[in-house]
């Protein structure tokens, strides 16, 4: 089958103060979001003067799987849009219509199933292409990659260039981290969730294809970024606590792997590079923390794969036996029910 078009399809995130409280604005819309919660997260963005790195990354990286795709003779234009900030994905739809594209793959930047990091996907393009009204592009979403062995083989190696930042490495306890969901949420993976659906297998998964790479048999998958109402149960430890604990039980240094992110972006460079490796300090901790992949050169590489398996009939390359889920036309979803919000699925 024929293709226009590649859609880099991103979360979005503001470059400049003025831009941090429109853009939380659209991220928590109809969530019913308190205005103080909002100022307090907007004041994270501010400690960096308002700009969150993640646009930046995704033109960097658009640019190198351009060149990618040149050198192995695919002659697709990338197009870039965004869920929660410019550029929008309605207007980047917009202008792939007006460009002629009729049928374009698109890359999530996610590796992952769960409502967040794939079903929203889907629905933003669905949202698109309504707005784009007749003439919309078919748009066909390519799979999750958690398990790519050149996914997996970046993070091994922005793992071993941390350890060695430390005095010790070999002391230094690896630690996977993730973002955190509701736990009613990451329960809603709907059918074939034992075959490997559900977010917080397919975290496991990666962490362990991971911790195989480099050789490591004992290590830990720990979560961050919670928010929403105390009382709602989230997927835990939380890294903070979890530095706690591990120095308790007389752990000198941590390194930790953000498994669960394809770049770096706020919550990364808050969470971890902010409260995680200030509280190692107070605690008198190394800490070190691995680079997310999507600066590697291989991050490029993976992702014209995923576009060679639709243009090329290329084979999925893969290191575990879950499906190959994520894959969708127009915003159908993969499977009944697949990573759905709890809500919304029937009684």
């Amino acid at each position: 089958m024929s293709y226009d078009a590649l859609l880099w399809l991103s979360f979005g995130g503001p470059e400049g103060p003025d831009e941090v409280m429109p853009f939380l604005e659209n991220v928590t819309r109809g969530r019913g979001v308190p205005r103080e919660r909002l100022e307090e997260v907007s004041q994270h963005y501010q400690h960096f003067g308002g700009v969150s790195p993640i646009n930046q990354l995704n033109r960097d990286a658009i640019a190198a799987v351009e060149k990618q795709l040149d050198a192995e003779g695919v002659r697709l234009p990338v197009y870039f849009g965004n869920r929660n900030w410019r550029p929008m994905v309605e207007d980047t739809l917009a202008r792939m219509a007006a460009d002629g594209v009729r049928r374009a793959l698109v890359f999530p930047t996610s590796a992952y199933g769960g409502y967040s990091a794939c079903r929203q996907y889907d629905e933003d393009i669905e949202r698109a292409r309504a707005a784009c009204g007749e003439g919309a592009p078919d748009l066909v979403k390519l799979r999750q990659f958690f398990d790519h062995p050149l996914f997996v083989a970046a993070f091994a190696d922005a793992v071993r260039t941390a350890r060695q930042s430390l005095a010790d490495p070999d002391a230094a306890r690896l630690v996977f981290v993730a973002h955190s969901v509701p736990v009613s949420a990451d329960a809603a993976a709907g059918p074939g969730e034992e075959g490997g659906h559900r977010y917080s297998r397919q975290i496991a998964e990666a962490s362990r294809l991971v911790a195989a790479e480099l050789g490591v048999e004992s290590y830990d998958v720990v979560w961050q970024s919670r928010s929403g109402p105390p009382q709602v149960p989230w997927l835990e430890p939380d890294i903070v606590d979890h530095i706690d604990a591990l120095h308790a039980d007389g752990v000198p240094a941590v390194v930790l792997c953000p498994v669960g992110f394809v770049s770096d972006h706020l919550e990364v460079i808050w969470d971890l590079d902010n409260e995680a490796a200030e509280r190692a300090a107070e605690l008198g901790m190394g800490f070190a923390r691995a680079a997310t992949p999507g600066t590697d050169p291989r991050f490029a590489e993976l992702v014209v794969e995923l576009v060679r398996e639709h243009v090329a009939d290329a084979p999925a390359r893969k290191l575990s036996d879950f499906p190959a889920a994520g894959c969708t036309l127009n915003g159908a979803p993969c499977a009944p029910l697949c990573c759905e919000p709890p809500a919304r699925r029937p009684a």
